[in-house]
């Protein structure tokens, strides 16, 4: 019985068989796709409009942060003004917030005791 003899198999060749049957990038593949994203970082630099900052202080200069006032201050002031207490559809109709939103800021009022429920639906400031 003749035994045939096989080709003896480089480890080069196996491991390039390996990352073309499971689609292993490459080195070579990793590079194109980053000056892929840098060309496409630049493209979206240049178009994209100059980004405006928050607030403009009376001088003109612009201010880093956050506006000071926020949806529960504005909520709370809105019950203030209401001697006999604010009722849900009041202060929604004054803020335009939705539904979820107002009431997950009541509770919070609430929890923080900056505001009474004098009956439901109606706030008062406490």
């Amino acid at each position: 019985m003749n035994k045939r003899r096989s080709k003896s198999v480089s480890f080069d060749a196996m491991v390039k068989f390996f990352m073309r049957q499971y689609d292993i990038p490459t080195k070579r593949d990793v590079n194109k796709l980053m000056t892929k994203f840098d060309r496409l970082e630049k493209l979206i630099k240049a178009t994209a409009p100059p980004a405006k900052s928050g607030r403009v202080s009376s001088k003109g200069k612009a201010l880093s942060g956050k506006s000071s006032v926020t949806a529960s201050d504005i909520v709370l002031n809105i019950i203030k003004t209401y001697r006999n207490g604010a009722g849900f559809a009041q202060i929604q109709a004054k803020t335009g917030f939705g539904e979820k939103k107002l009431r997950n800021i009541i509770f919070r009022l609430n929890h923080m005791n900056k505001i009474k429920r004098k009956s439901r639906g109606i706030y008062i400031v406490s």
